[in-house]
């Protein structure tokens, strides 16, 4: 495709390497022709590079395969994920993971997006709904607004939760942030 034809989220590779667009600007130079300023986030180590492209330049554009997929269980820094379709089983290192594990139980479906059989992006629902293990007491009297204390959850992910929150309740949890969104009613 030409760079004239780019859109935000897509994935290109350039010199042999994978990056999904994060931005682009239509700049006009001062003397010369007018070129795309592109901010690219390399898929495989995250860096983010900024890079002039010609309008008439060609970039090759790469489609990931986007499939859904079961996490199952970790092991140490593996973590075992089982292709919902067809039930083949990937395993996925610390890095390839990111933060998944501290949201995730059995059972629980994400997007996992490939390129040439490679899993690339690992994508976590936006919300989980996790059970509290530990928790200080609610203090009597407290009235101050805003007074958060620490909640343990059953994946041992650690957020900052309204003083009410009591040990054995469901909260759900915004992966994006990782923080406290709501108590869930059984």
């Amino acid at each position: 495709m030409r760079a004239s034809e780019m859109r935000k989220g897509q994935t290109v590779k350039i010199d042999g390497k994978l990056y999904a667009i994060v931005d682009y600007q239509h700049v006009k130079l001062g003397k010369g022709g007018a070129v795309y300023q592109t901010k690219l986030k390399s898929l495989t180590d995250g860096s983010i590079q900024n890079i002039r492209l010609r309008a008439e330049e060609i970039v090759e554009e790469a489609y990931l395969d986007k499939r859904t997929y079961e996490y199952l269980y970790s092991s140490g820094s593996e973590h075992v994920l089982m292709d919902t379709t067809n039930y083949d089983q990937i395993t996925l290192d610390d890095d390839a993971f990111a933060d998944g594990p501290k949201y995730l139980k059995p059972n629980t479906r994400l997007q996992v997006s490939m390129y040439e059989g490679k899993p690339l992006i690992v994508t976590l629902p936006n919300s989980v709904d996790l059970k509290v293990t530990d928790t200080p007491p609610e203090i009597k009297g407290a009235t101050a607004t805003n007074q958060n204390k620490p909640a343990t959850l059953e994946t041992g992910l650690v957020v900052q939760v309204p003083p009410f929150i009591k040990i054995g309740e469901i909260l759900r949890i915004d992966t994006r942030t990782g923080e406290y969104v709501t108590r869930v009613k059984d």
